[in-house]
Order: C-alpha cells, then sequence, then structure tokens
C-alpha cells in the first residue's frame, strides 16, 4: 500500500513540476520580449512618492539614484512619519544635491492604517493639480536611470490600470548572514516568477505607476483606508473597476540590505499574513502548491528509507523523488538567466551568487509552508518597529509604536 501511495503522490508532483517548468519557460519568454521592446515616449508630469523611515544602509545612495532618472518630467516626494526620523538629514542631502525638484511631506503618526499606507495618503494629497501620474517606490531601492521611464510608458493606453515593478534583492554578506541573504533572494525571486498573467499580478510598492485619474476612478484613498497594505489594498480597487494590471520585468528593482535569519523569518513571516488578509486566493494556491511540494518529497525520501530496509529495490524510487526538486532547480535557472538579461549592471555583483537561485530554489518551499503554517497561528506583524494586529484588509489595529 506504501508503494501505490508513493507512486500517487509522486507522480502527481512531478506532473506539477513539469507544468511549473513549463509556465517558467512562458515567463522567461515574456521577459525577454518585453525587455527587447522600446519604452515609448509617454511622459506625463509624474510625481514620485516614496517612504522613508530610519537611515538604513544605502539610503543616501538609493535616493540619490531617484533624483537622476532619465524621465524628463518628475518631481520627487519623500515623506516621513515625523521630523526626528534620521532619514531627514539624508533626504535634506539629497535634495540640495538633487538636480530635481524635491519635497519632503512630514504625515504624522497613523492611527488605524500602517505607517506606510497612512504616509502615502498624505504624500497624495500634498500634490499639485498639474500632476497627472502617480508613481511609487521604496527607500530600499536602487534603480537605474531608464527605470522610470520605463515604468510609466506603458499607460500611455488608457486601458492599462496600472503598472508594476517587482523586487530582486541582491544577495550579500558573508556567514550565516549571507546565507539569509541568498535564502531571502531566492524566496522572494519565485514570487517574481507568477507575476505576468493578469489574473496573477498585483501593485508592488516598491515599484507602481499609475494615471491619476485611474487612482481617482479607482477610489484608491477609500480602499487605503484602515490598510496595513498599500499594494494589496491598491491591487483589490483596480479589480473592482476591472482595471488590468501590467507586469514589467524591465522594471525590476534591486534591493540591498542586511540580512539575518531573525529578520528573513519577520520578513517572509510578514509578506504570507499580508496575502492571508487581503487576497485569500492567492495564499491557498500558494499554501497548496508548496506544502504539497514539501510533503510528498518528505515522504518519498522515507519510502526510500523504507524500501533499503525492506529489501525492496530503491533506486528507482529514489530517481523518481529527486526528479521533484531537480524540475524546481531548473526553473531557478531560468530565473537566474533572466534577471541576468533584466539586469545587466548588476551581473559581477550576483556572479559570485549565481548558483543560489538554482540550488536553494528546491527547498526555499520549505520556507514557505513554515511562513504558510505561521500566518495560521499569528495574526500580528512587524513593520519597520511597529506592531500590528490584522484583523481585516481595511482593519488594522496598532499594538505598540
Amino acid at each position: 500500500m506504501i508503494y501505490y501511495l508513493f507512486y500517487l503522490l509522486v507522480l502527481a508532483q512531478i506532473a506539477l513540476g513539469v507544468y511549473s517548468l513549463y509556465e517558467g519557460f512562458l515567463w522567461f519568454r515574456m521577459v525577454r520580449q518585453r525587455l527587447s521592446s522600446h519604452a515609448g515616449f509617454y511622459t506625463p508630469a509624474a510625481a514620485l512618492i516614496v517612504p522613508c523611515k530610519g537611515a538604513e544602509r544605502g539610503l543616501e545612495e538609493n535616493l540619490m539614484a531617484m533624483t537622476r532618472f532619465d524621465y524628463p518630467n518628475y518631481e520627487i516626494y519623500f515623506v516621513l512619519a515625523t521630523s526626528l526620523d534620521p532619514a531627514l538629514k539624508v533626504i535634506e542631502r539629497v535634495k540640495t544635491a538633487s538636480s530635481k525638484p524635491v519635497h519632503i511631506v512630514i504625515a504624522g503618526p497613523p492611527e488605524d492604517s500602517s505607517e506606510k499606507v497612512y504616509n502615502l495618503t498624505k504624500a497624495v494629497a500634498s500634490l499639485p493639480e498639474s500632476v497627472e501620474v502617480y508613481a511609487f517606490t521604496d527607500s530600499d531601492v536602487r534603480a537605474p536611470r531608464t527605470w522610470l521611464t520605463k515604468l510609466i510608458a506603458p499607460l500611455q493606453d488608457s486601458k492599462i490600470g496600472a503598472t508594476t515593478a517587482y523586487r530582486w534583492i541582491i544577495p550579500n554578506g558573508a556567514g550565516g548572514d549571507g546565507f539569509a541573504s541568498a535564502l531571502a533572494s531566492v524566496w522572494n525571486a519565485s514570487v517574481a516568477t507568477v507575476l505576468g498573467k493578469p489574473e496573477n499580478n498585483f501593485c508592488w510598492g516598491g515599484g507602481t505607476a499609475i494615471r491619476k485619474t485611474t487612482f481617482n476612478d479607482a477610489k484608491v484613498l477609500e480602499a487605503w483606508k484602515g490598510a496595513v497594505s498599500d499594494d494589496f489594498a491598491m491591487t483589490y480597487a483596480l479589480e473592482v473597476v476591472g482595471r488590468e494590471i501590467v507586469f514589467c520585468p524591465e522594471c525590476f528593482a534591486p534591493t540591498m540590505h542586511p540580512w539575518t535569519f531573525a529578520s528573513l523569518l519577520e520578513f517572509t513571516d510578514r509578506q504570507i499574513l499580508i496575502t492571508k488578509v487581503n487576497s485569500p486566493r492567492r495564499w491557498k494556491m500558494g499554501a497548496l502548491a508548496h506544502a504539497s511540494y514539501v510533503v510528498t518529497l518528505l515522504f518519498g525520501l522515507y519510502v526510500v528509507l523504507y524500501s533499503t530496509i525492506d529489501v525492496h529495490p530503491w533506486g528507482n524510487l529514489l530517481l523518481l523523488t529527486l526528479a521533484i526538486p531537480v524540475l524546481a532547480a531548473m526553473k531557478g535557472a531560468l530565473r537566474t538567466i533572466a534577471i541576468t538579461e533584466a539586469l545587466p549592471e548588476w551581473r559581477s555583483a550576483q556572479a559570485s551568487w549565481s548558483w543560489i537561485w538554482t540550488v536553494l530554489a528546491a527547498i526555499i518551499p520549505f520556507l514557505f509552508t513554515y511562513n504558510f503554517l505561521m500566518s495560521l497561528i499569528n495574526k500580528r506583524i512587524v513593520w519597520r518597529g511597529i506592531r500590528y494586529e490584522l484583523l481585516g484588509p481595511n482593519t488594522t489595529r496598532i499594538i505598540r509604536r
């Protein structure tokens, strides 16, 4: 009986792995097609809104890069919760050195939403009427000069609701911290592969552009009320009015900051719990995919071990079991090639880490499964030093500031 169950589970997982790899090839082809396409010439007056908190490593370099975009007509709005934030001194230096207009918005403390959502709300309220496009990014992003132009250009098609990029974590560090950084990058990369099909796309807060008229028609400000996630609230608002979100892999956003295993778990647990609260469908699909991978692989290895004791031919069983992580590794290799082409200026920085997206892709579902299990028993997250309790998509309680 145990062998029948083995073949049922393992062959089903291999079939899913083959299908996932096929999807990976389609995603890879989509990335290449977009990389080879022209950005276009749509350059309306834009506001780049950047929420900041704390003097994180590389902050000044990140913010200075945002002042050097080749987009001809934009102004930058850095927004902070308080004038006591240590990031303010960095922003003032950037403002002095910038050739682009830089504005500083002090939002004040949040009340019933996350600090980031409250900051964004106040920043949007401060914008002049002349702004036609809102672009959002994060302070840990270090984007290339063409990034903003490529993110906004597709909005020339007025039927598009918004465009979105996605982060790409650049591994760094040594020893345990380096391995935590590698895991964070591979974990994040697997999410990036989901983006591409309209039904899977969502507005990532670190790189989203939207016309002001669309923002108002979709009532995004109302969707943000009480929300912890700016990403999912905007996504939901656009879905309600039937507006498409376009993923722009040509706008992958490099991010760099130190990682420890504690910060890795805090980050990954937070992302999955936010997904559970805001998008149950995405959460259920992800939980099923990763949990079935882990259970099947562990059961397969158990049966291989059992067969050696049971004097049963175990070689073929082992080969079938190993096919599961091999297929995952092959998809990881596709991500490696794609990001090398999408971020050529980061090729040398990632050269020594190129193996991780292939090798660690086979074990990252274990981390995902842990995250999904934690989201079943916990409703609280820690984000930028603030603890929140997520009671619903638009019901957030601040536990401690």
